[in-house]
């Protein structure tokens, strides 16, 4: 951590970078104006009852039915006796359930557990026992997961919900394509269990009872692999979430003085709810603003998504650098209309040069990267939203927010100098649960979250991540960043996807190997080794190359650099 990129500045000093804010961005967010994620939802439910709020598989919610069916969860939740703090879980991707049940439970007091539906049962069962869950709504094609774990659990109420619940007469044709003609939902049984339409009925015929919510009241588990090992809970309160809807609100509204703002704003919502950063964009974003998102049940079926955007016009895009990259390699691509695009957010990792290139090229509209965490509700920096250029870097602090890059020790050190980014504002989560130590290893005493990226701040205020502690490949006593790596080769036409990681090497304790998908079937090593060696210093080259059909990627689409090491 004490190479650098470029001659250092002096310290830094108070916040230098207000002054690469938009012109009349406020340096501070006002204060919450609802004490609770419920509270906000109920505000805006009656403010835009009439308006589209959530659309799945062709079916729409409005908010005022959004509104009377999330009561529904939150009445059942608390006649079965469910109380102020307790943990539910919710298992299933963008489905209409999914956004219902979630602020149903914040209604009822409670606090959800996101859990990726694609868990293994060893996954699951941690999470569940960890967390403490009482309660679990899961899609019936992955209760077969849930019946191997759950009588090892705390876990009392299951709720088991189908593809077609809420999609009215249609649902019996989309449940009978799942069941019998995809076979999607493998065998299961859950004694006890309680199905997602009874749950509707009776809670239709009871009420919710209020609950006192303050903001530090925990609003969910994020669970995160963390800077370090097993997966933990991220303690988000109701403060962090709203907080962090109210910096993005904020940051957002500059956007507007150069391209008009729609008379209601249509989000696509393509990454996974139980994943924060669609969870707080898509989700507390699309409510506050009035929003209309338009839920992709399955990303990776990229046919049937672009089928999706032809329906729709989009405003707003949040997704992965593999996701667009994905969208414009298939030909339909171009039969979507894109062109009402007022904001493409790039996050989870870092956006390629030629992706965000080529993006622009395509739908018009620039790709504006953002850096967050599950700790950090999830955005902590962002471009600027009222520009078109791609900066290759993760933008600016957003109001209330100090970003300072620290050595080992804990020093803040001088601009330009590489070392551990450092988050401190109201998004910042109160804790890991129930994990004290592991709390201290990542929050500073004066109150500032240890990332574990690495990275440097320019003069401007702009930070720059080279990388993952954990990443970082160590070359003859040189540092070499998987990502700079991965961005030059990405500039050869021939390749549609790589990944970088260090191996043992005996000459140099490690060397550089490329995993490279191609997009030219006629691409080589020869190919890639001279593109390489012409845009990349001796020891930052791959010494080892090596094609692949395909990437191991998590479930919302990063690439797994963990799953190449082996």
């Amino acid at each position: 951590m004490t190479a650098t990129i470029e001659a250092p500045s002096t310290q830094p000093s108070g916040r230098f970078w207000l002054a690469s804010y938009p012109e009349g961005m406020a340096a501070q967010i006002a204060p919450l104006g609802h004490a609770s994620i419920g509270a906000l939802v109920e505000s805006c439910c009656a403010h835009y009852a009439d308006r589209p709020a959530f659309t799945s598989m062709g079916k729409t919610l409005t908010f005022r039915d959004f509104e009377a069916a999330s009561a529904k969860i939150a009445a059942w939740l608390q006649a079965r006796g469910l109380e102020k703090g307790d943990r539910v879980a919710v298992m299933m991707p963008n489905i209409l359930q999914n956004p219902v049940i979630i602020f149903g439970i914040l209604r009822a007091g409670l606090v959800v557990v996101n859990v990726n539906p694609l868990y293994t049962p060893r996954e699951l069962e941690h999470q569940l026992k960890d967390a403490g869950a009482k309660a679990l709504f899961v899609l019936e094609n992955f209760a077969s997961t849930v019946a191997q774990v759950v009588s090892r659990t705390a876990v009392r109420h299951v709720v088991v919900t189908t593809m077609g619940d809420m999609l009215g007469l249609k649902g019996l044709i989309v449940n009978l394509v799942v069941r019998r003609v995809k076979k999607l939902v493998p065998a299961w049984s859950l004694p006890g269990h309680i199905p997602f339409t009874q749950v509707m009925a009776e809670g239709a015929r009871g009420r919710i009872k209020p609950v006192s919510i303050a903001p530090d009241d925990t609003a969910f588990l994020q669970y995160t692999g963390g800077t370090t090992g097993v997966s933990k809970g991220a303690t988000l309160t109701h403060a962090n979430l709203l907080s962090n809807m109210e910096q993005i609100k904020l940051w957002i509204e500059p956007t507007f003085r150069i391209k008009q703002r729609p008379e209601q704003l249509v989000f696509v919502c393509a990454l996974p709810l139980y994943h924060i950063f669609a969870l707080t964009v898509n989700g507390l974003m699309g409510i506050a603003l009035g929003g209309h998102n338009v839920l992709i049940a399955n990303p990776r079926d990229i046919p049937a998504f672009i089928k999706e955007l032809t329906k729709v016009r989009i405003h707003i895009f949040p997704g992965l650098n593999t996701l667009f990259n994905a969208l414009m390699n298939n030909p339909d691509f171009t039969k979507a209309d894109l062109s009402g695009l007022v904001l493409t957010l790039g996050g989870g990792m870092a956006v390629q040069r030629p992706v965000a290139e080529r993006w622009q090229a395509m739908t018009g509209c620039a790709i504006t990267e953002g850096y967050g965490l599950s700790e950090t509700s999830p955005v902590a920096t962002a471009n600027r939203f009222d520009r078109a250029e791609f900066t290759g870097t993760i933008g600016l602090p957003l109001p209330s927010t100090d970003i300072e890059i620290r050595d080992d020790d804990g020093k803040t050190l001088a601009l330009g100098e590489v070392g551990e980014i450092c988050i401190r504002g109201p998004q910042v989560m109160a804790g890991y649960w129930q994990r004290p130590d592991e709390t201290a290893k990542v929050m500073t005493p004066d109150g500032f979250f240890r990332s574990g990226d690495i990275g440097f701040m320019t003069p401007e205020g702009f930070t720059k991540i080279v990388d993952r502690k954990k990443d970082m490949i160590l070359v003859s006593g040189f540092n070499v960043f998987p990502n700079e790596v991965e961005e030059v080769a990405m500039s050869l036409a021939g390749i549609l996807e790589c990944a970088a990681i260090g191996v043992p090497d005996e000459h140099s304790g490690e060397a550089v190997k490329l995993f490279v998908v191609k997009k030219d079937p006629a691409l080589t090593e020869v190919d890639v080794k001279a593109h390489c060696a012409a845009n990349l210093t001796n020891y930052k080259r791959p010494k080892f190359i090596e094609f692949r059909t395909e990437l191991p990627k998590s479930n919302v689409g990063k690439i797994l650099r963990k799953d190449l090491r082996g």
